[in-house]
């Protein structure tokens, strides 16, 4: 029994790292208003290698419509600048000594409907990928019963929790979607 507790557990931890991906990737959508989270993807050219933005400086927001980025190396202050006005998130950072400002623009009502296009894109891929993962783990429960070291029995409950763990991995993503869609389309 050690084996399909060990196939669930394995299933679970996979499912849990997957919707933490979505968390991550939701959390690159912007949704009009200014948080530090949205300059994670941006990658600067710094000391002769490309680095995250946070690694060279103080990223914070003064209210809600602006972020501010504070520069530790006045060197690398341009290539921050040029990052961020190259990066798809439409920004226009405005530079005061090593103090970057960035404006949040307000979101137009089709960049709202894009946005909520491409969050409902992330949520079917991380959909298809628990999927795979239930996959995987029925796989693994057949080759135990295939092997004789279940009963049939045990390989049907086995593959109804399976079920059970990718239904309630589905539904946190159609909420986390459905919460997602709601903050990007809140005016």
């Amino acid at each position: 029994m050690s084996d399909i507790n060990k196939i669930k557990e394995n299933a679970t931890a996979r499912m849990e790292k997957t919707l933490d991906s979505l968390k991550a990737d939701f959390g690159s959508l912007r949704a009009g208003r200014a948080h530090i989270s949205l300059l994670d993807g941006i990658m600067v050219e710094a000391y002769g290698s490309i680095t995250p933005i946070a690694q060279v400086g103080t990223v914070s927001t003064p209210d809600a419509r602006t972020l501010s980025v504070s520069i530790w190396d006045k060197s690398v202050v341009k290539n921050v600048e040029k990052a961020l006005r190259e990066s798809d998130l439409g920004l226009n950072p405005a530079v005061d000594g090593t103090l970057i400002r960035i404006p949040i623009p307000p979101l137009s009502e089709e960049r709202r409907k894009e946005l909520t296009r491409i969050a409902g894109k992330y949520a079917e891929q991380n959909k298809v990928a628990l999927r795979n993962i239930r996959r995987d783990a029925l796989d693994e429960v057949k080759k135990l019963k295939k092997d004789n070291e279940i009963s049939e029995d045990e390989e049907k409950r086995a593959e109804n929790d399976i079920q059970k763990i990718t239904d309630d991995a589905v539904k946190k993503i159609e909420e986390m979607l459905t919460s997602k869609e709601k903050d990007i389309m809140q005016v």
